[in-house]
């Protein structure tokens, strides 16, 4: 897909054809303005073309930011290239321990705010809604490439005329979403019958968002991907303010439960208009950056206009029993950025550790001290010396043992490159790697193992039998730390 924001500009025929050039390509996304602005607003069409290629100017980062990077586009948690986008909060191309590791986030943040209390229900909405209202002049909306080609090819139209077919395709196609929010307050009235009418509850989901990002990617103002999960709670408006508190302080707690530094996340309130909307009161979960501070989540208290607004219904049929009591609720929206709470997790758990051996020689390794219900892979295995043939077997058996159990393992047996065990050590806590089990020969003689900690370096020897049984106790102890 291709992504454009039209601004105002002048009408030229260069504007036109930089258009057609980029609509015959493929999809893309449009702001929703007036037809002016969807034709004539190419400032800068050669920017936008450079833009289109992908031949912006990136983000200069510092040696410390470019090394943190660097680390994670090689232990699999970004594909190359991605880090720009990565460190904007937005979604990119994660490698298999980031998607693993953003997946962890997402059971993590669900078990937190709906398995853990009574009146919290998930729900799914689509990311297209033709019924949704659109009051927002910075709604987005997906239009077919081919729809706009045929009109910028028709011969003979004026461009007044080309101007008021645009128009119309705008009009007839629907608005995608930029937030989770719209999407539970349209899923209020049938959950009441759910809750027998009765407050407080909320409405839950996790998904993919676009948001128009201005001109922060390559100054092309064009929309990104992210990840969010959403907690839409209804509420008396009586206690909405004390709810609003409730909220902030459990998800500041949750977001310092799973972090090496937790006085890196912090919280501030958000002043009447500072998030480009009108509300009464309002919250940032934020993480620390060496850049400065960023927001992971927001919560805002909206009062009951959204509500109104979304339904057109008389009051009454929005009402809920508040005791004896009937209200219309008030909402609160709690929502995160996911994407940008990975990039967090993985800055405040990344440790440089110093250690001076018997040469008094300094060195240093990089450690990814990831929370154990986070860490996307739990358990590497590997063989050390031995019959090839037998060890191999004996590794194959205990990953599926270890898989069967639900245990992350990285099967690092069926390297092809010989490594010493002090290079796959130092990769294995760049990735994050809980524990290493290294399978020998006396393995296949007695059943012994060594097992090495990422946290504290120590290497136990332990029977395979106890194996299974020692992660999984350790796992499930993490949960409640």
């Amino acid at each position: 897909m291709l992504f454009l924001s039209l601004k105002m500009g002048i009408h030229t025929n260069l504007q036109v054809r930089m258009l057609t050039y980029c609509v015959r390509r493929r999809r893309f996304f449009l702001k929703k303005q007036n037809v002016r602005s969807l034709l004539c607003g190419l400032a800068n069409p050669f920017q936008l073309w450079r833009d289109c290629r992908g031949l912006g100017t990136g983000v200069k980062d510092s040696d410390h930011t470019s090394a943190f990077m660097q680390l994670c586009s090689d232990r699999y948690y970004i594909i190359p290239d991605q880090g720009e986008s990565f460190l904007r909060g937005i979604s990119c191309a994660y490698g298999p321990l980031g998607m693993e590791l953003r997946k962890n986030m997402l059971d993590q943040w669900w078990t937190s705010v709906v398995m853990s209390r009574a009146q919290v229900f998930g729900i799914n909405t689509l990311h297209l809604t033709r019924n949704r209202p659109v009051t927002d002049q910075s709604t987005l909306k997906l239009v077919d490439c081919n729809a706009v080609d045929h009109i910028l090819s028709q011969r003979g139209l004026k461009l007044d005329q080309v101007k008021e077919n645009l128009q119309k395709l705008l009009q007839n196609t629907a608005p995608i979403r930029t937030n989770l929010l719209q999407g539970a307050l349209e899923q209020y009235l049938p959950s009441l019958e759910v809750v027998n009418r009765r407050l407080p509850f909320g409405l839950a989901e996790t998904g993919v968002c676009y948001q128009p990002l201005g001109g922060h990617i390559n100054g092309s103002g064009c929309p990104a991907e992210v990840t969010q999960a959403s907690l839409v709670w209804f509420c008396s408006p009586r206690t909405s303010s004390q709810w609003l508190d409730y909220w902030a302080r459990q998800r500041l707690q949750w977001w310092r439960k799973f972090a090496m530094g937790p006085s890196s996340f912090s919280s501030s309130d958000i002043e009447d208009g500072q998030e480009g909307e009108k509300v009464s009161r309002g919250v940032r979960i934020l993480y620390q950056f060496p850049w400065g501070a960023e927001p992971l989540e927001t919560l805002r208290s909206l009062g009951d206009e959204e509500l109104v607004q979304t339904h057109k219904l008389g009051r009454s049929k929005l009402q809920c029993k508040d005791g004896r009591k009937s209200v219309v609720p008030h909402v609160i929206s709690v929502c995160a950025n996911i994407d940008r709470g990975v990039l967090a997790y993985l800055h405040n758990s990344l440790q440089e550790m110093k250690k001076t051996d018997s040469k008094r020689k300094l060195h240093s390794r990089k450690v990814l001290k990831l929370h154990p219900s986070l860490a996307p892979v739990k358990v590497a295995l590997d063989m050390g010396r031995g019959p090839t043939v037998e060890l191999r077997q004996v590794c194959e058996a205990l990953l599926h043992e270890l898989l069967e159990e639900g245990i992350s393992t990285w099967p690092g047996y069926l390297e092809t490159m010989q490594s010493s065990m002090e290079q796959l050590n130092t990769k294995y806590d760049e990735m994050g790697v809980l524990f290493t089990v290294v399978i020998t020969d006396g393995t296949v003689e007695n059943g012994l193992v060594q097992v090495r900690s990422r946290d504290t370096t120590i290497k136990e020897t332990m029977h395979i039998g106890e194996i299974k049984a020692f992660f999984t106790k350790y796992v499930n102890a993490s949960e409640n730390i």
